[in-house]
């Protein structure tokens, strides 16, 4: 049997979790699927996660159906998303419009802060 070897480790802050847990069986299992992919796949294609320009973030991507979930995350130990090997999983949200990306990032940037206080490796 081939074992998938484990390029990333992703964290989660407890904002993720929430609205994880609150997404119905479907939805999780999309995104069960492209974590697993961010987690194995050292190449990860610009459909499931893209660089959000003017940011150290990121945003994965998860279509399901005509919905569009995000969730915003970062780098821990890189400058890029390629290059990390430990990620953070911010917060998500179900895209409505572009226009909310800017409220998004700013509380992704807040939990962010938080999350290096109080859990940051040196």
């Amino acid at each position: 049997m081939c074992s998938i070897e484990t390029r990333r480790d992703i964290r989660l802050t407890p904002y993720f979790d929430e609205f994880f847990h609150a997404l119905d069986d479907k939805i999780k299992e999309k995104y069960k699927y492209v974590l697993q992919i961010v987690r194995t796949q050292y190449v990860v294609n610009e459909k499931f996660v893209k660089h959000l320009e003017g940011t150290p973030f990121y945003e994965l991507r998860v279509p399901v159906a005509s919905n569009q979930y995000r969730t915003i995350i970062v780098a821990i130990d890189a400058n890029s998303f390629m290059q990390a090997t430990k990620i953070l999983l911010l917060n998500s949200f179900l895209k409505k419009s572009t226009k909310q990306y800017k409220a998004e990032i700013e509380k992704a940037n807040t939990i962010f802060n938080e999350w290096r206080t109080e859990y940051a490796e040196d």
